[in-house]
């Protein structure tokens, strides 16, 4: 045998081998190891960060916080989103909200939804009166006596009665404009900026109580819930947050009612809430800063927005540092609602997108982002803009001292 042979022989016996070896066939654990993923549901998905980056801790604000922005009670009769009743339903006891304040370092809360008539009077009397300078309590307009012929002068009547009775302002639910109708809760839609509240706000003007204003929701809400729609999850577990469709008029809409209200009533300060409600954009923000100089803005349940665009939103801070108040949303036991609820990691996520320059971290204490699937970046403001955003402006605004 020579050697061509011999390497023919071989070669055909190797071929032999190999074609035995690939009619092998597979056991169950192999097969079972090379199976596909089994589907995972998007409410499943928690994926965890392999980024190596500085985490900060910031237990307690450098400086005292005024929180212009919680909700301790609520009306005890909504109806069709439109509160019916002066009776208050209390989320927190005095005692369990000044633990957290104490320990993060909040010197003052504002529960902006404190009712009206006798609600209101036993609001102040429960957190107001009975611990002084921790809490402000803010009127919201009497609804039920919209159908009366004489509402706008009742209603006027009613914050003059809410200012005597200690309420520090007047707080607008996003009740009026999405909300309120011609037949209180059927019929067409009041507009915000409708006359017949002309004397509500004048009166809050001469009293000097602040106009703590929200009309519309994230530009999100705006659009059809589809795999375009950033907050797909948010709104799929919460179909009634969604204002898309005939019969709700569109977030520009919404704003530029707002905006001549507060055109017109030039003597009253407003502080529209949400980061103007267009947190978005923050160019539109600045353009109406500019253009109304009674209007000032909080941070309440944004950071999610704000920190995703940390260079601009760090230029718009140091820009309007005399026109933006430290707010959260806060409500105590809200647990369903993680980017709100009242409790001490939410207050330390906050301090941490304002005094540190960390990276990519949660903005909400919870398992997965509730508002969007993205993280948040540190702005780390200076001393100077700390100290007025966290209570100079909210003083001024209130009347108070720290």
């Amino acid at each position: 045998m020579n050697r061509r042979q011999l390497l023919y022989g071989t070669g055909m016996g190797l071929m032999a081998e190999t074609a035995a070896r690939s009619t092998i066939i597979p056991t169950a654990s192999a097969a079972d190891a090379k199976s596909e993923p089994k589907p995972l549901s998007l409410a499943e998905y928690e994926p965890k960060s392999m980024l190596q980056v500085r985490e900060t801790r910031v237990e307690r604000a450098r400086f005292p916080v005024i929180d212009v922005h919680t909700h301790i009670s609520f009306s005890a009769k909504p109806v069709n989103g439109v509160e019916l009743s002066p009776e208050l339903n209390y989320l927190g006891t005095r005692e369990e909200l000044l633990a957290v304040m104490d320990r993060k370092n909040i010197h003052a809360m504002v529960n902006l939804t404190g009712g009206y008539d006798k609600g209101l009077a036993d609001a102040v009397a429960r957190y107001d009166r009975a611990s002084p300078g921790r809490f402000y309590t803010f009127t919201v307009p009497s609804y039920s006596r919209f159908k009366e012929p004489n509402y706008p002068k009742l209603q006027a009547e009613a914050i003059a009665q809410a200012h005597r009775d200690g309420a520090r302002g007047l707080k607008i639910l996003k009740t009026l404009g999405l909300y309120l109708r011609e037949y209180v809760t059927s019929g067409e839609l009041v507009k915000i900026d409708d006359p017949r509240f002309d004397p509500m706000w004048d009166t809050c003007g001469q009293l000097k109580m602040p106009v703590a204003i929200h009309v519309s929701d994230p530009l999100a809400f705006f659009n059809p819930t589809d795999r375009f729609n950033e907050r797909y999850e948010e709104l799929s577990n919460h179909p009634d947050w969604s204002f898309y469709g005939p019969g709700f008029p569109s977030n520009a809409a919404l704003i530029e009612a707002r905006n001549r209200v507060i055109a017109r009533h030039p003597k009253t300060h407003f502080i529209a809430l949400h980061v103007g409600n267009f947190s978005e954009n923050l160019a539109n923000v600045a353009e109406n800063l500019d253009r109304f100089p009674n209007m000032t803005v909080d941070i309440a349940a944004r950071i999610g927005e704000l920190g995703r665009q940390p260079r601009t939103s760090r230029d718009f801070f140091e820009r309007y540092q005399d026109r933006i108040l430290f707010g959260t949303d806060a409500t105590p036991h809200g647990d369903e609602f993680p980017q709100q609820v009242f409790n001490d990691k939410l207050y330390e996520i906050y301090y941490r997108f304002l005094e540190t320059d960390d990276e990519y971290f949660d903005y909400a204490p919870a398992n997965v982002p509730p508002q969007g699937r993205w993280r948040i970046y540190g702005i780390k403001l200076p001393d100077s803009i700390l100290r007025k955003v966290y209570n100079g402006n909210a003083a001024r605004e209130l009347g108070v001292t720290v």
